[in-house]
């Protein structure tokens, strides 16, 4: 049974940094694509990065230069790091994969597994 369970979010004000988590468990963690998306209220949910099995990115625009996926195979967990945080990038934030290890894609439509989120709110 495939679990995701995403931590980390929090306020923060403007400029502040913040990392979230997503713990893994029930699948091949170290071989599967994973992502992260976001969802602002009223938005569609929208792709923030995705990393494939052997380590290759692809962030959106707002996210280049600012925050930085990593995956930890020991630990079974994904990782977001987001600095300088804007008010725009308030939301909640999700984990997701479908367990394909070439899977590198920020379309929601491509993953089937998600976590429940991590609410981040970033105050001006």
């Amino acid at each position: 049974q495939v679990q995701l369970v995403e931590s980390g979010g929090g306020s923060v004000q403007a400029g502040g940094s913040l990392r979230l988590a997503c713990a893994a468990s029930g699948f091949s963690f170290n071989t599967a694509g994973m992502a992260w998306f976001r969802q602002a209220p009223g938005k569609e949910r929208e792709g923030v990065v995705s990393i494939d099995w052997k380590g290759s990115t692809i962030y959106a625009d707002f996210a280049k230069d600012r925050f930085t996926i990593s995956k930890d195979n020991a630990q079974n967990t994904l990782y977001l790091r987001m600095n300088s945080l804007k008010p725009e990038d308030t939301g909640m934030y999700y984990c997701a994969t479908d367990q394909r290890p070439w899977r590198l894609s920020l379309e929601p439509n491509d993953y089937i597994y998600w976590g429940q989120g991590t609410q981040v709110t970033v105050s001006s």
